[in-house]
């Protein structure tokens, strides 16, 4: 993969992956990012943040996801209501029992065709078939499972599936922020760019020591930096 180029922009490097830092690390609006720069003594306009996002988020994203451990062969699949526009549409999601993203899509059904084709995704990408697969009671996943005949167990239940659940709370803050999605294709590239920011900084805080923490904290910190690195 080439290498990131911030050839023939006003401001240097560092400026410019800090700026898609704060926007990607933290529940900020562009604007947000805009007045802290400012603090800082740095005139930047909140749509060249925008643009900057636009252009090096989804090169930063595949570096991230290309350094991510594999993750578990436990699955969990969801899916929540978003306003598209003025328009009911759903966010499929697929996490592992860890809390990591597996995989994400926003699409206008939640039936059979809309699982089968969240699921294939899944499994092209992740390249191997889960020993565990839970979700909720909905029948689209029942018949998505039996259509694509994996073996293993299928387990069904209302709270069974709070991993998943959990995990939209971060979407849930950032579509509040942004007032929600304008588009289905912006927000499928958004949300992408996201979840690789958010698996790679997604410290489960809470189950770990504070030394330890220091410790993935620097990891995640250090696989940021390789990501952006510049040519």
């Amino acid at each position: 993969m080439p290498h990131l180029s911030y050839r023939r922009h006003r401001f240097p490097a560092p400026i410019i992956q800090h700026a898609i830092w704060l926007y990607l690390r933290f529940t900020l609006s562009y604007r947000d990012v805009e007045d802290l720069l400012a603090e800082r003594g740095l005139d930047v306009a909140y749509e060249t943040v925008r643009r900057w996002v636009l252009k090096f988020g989804p090169g930063i994203a595949r570096r991230l996801r290309q350094g991510r451990p594999r993750p578990s062969d436990r699955w969990h699949l969801d899916e929540m209501v978003v306003r598209i526009a003025g328009q009911r549409m759903y966010l499929w999601r697929a996490v592992d029992h860890e809390g990591e993203i597996l995989d994400m899509l926003v699409q206008r059904r939640r039936d059979k065709r809309a699982a089968l084709r969240l699921m294939r995704k899944l499994l092209r990408k992740q390249g191997f078939a889960p020993k565990l697969l839970v979700t909720d009671k909905l029948g689209s996943y029942g018949s998505a499972f039996r259509h694509l005949r994996l073996t293993c167990p299928h387990d069904q239940g209302i709270r069974k599936n709070n991993r998943a659940e959990n995990s939209h709370q971060t979407v849930r803050r950032r579509e509040r922020k942004m007032q929600r999605f304008k588009s289905a294709g912006s927000a499928q590239r958004f949300l992408s760019i996201h979840a690789a920011v958010h698996n790679t900084f997604n410290l489960q805080r809470h189950l770990i020591s504070r030394s330890t923490l220091r410790i993935f904290r620097a990891k995640a910190t250090t696989d940021w930096q390789a990501a952006v690195a510049a040519a």
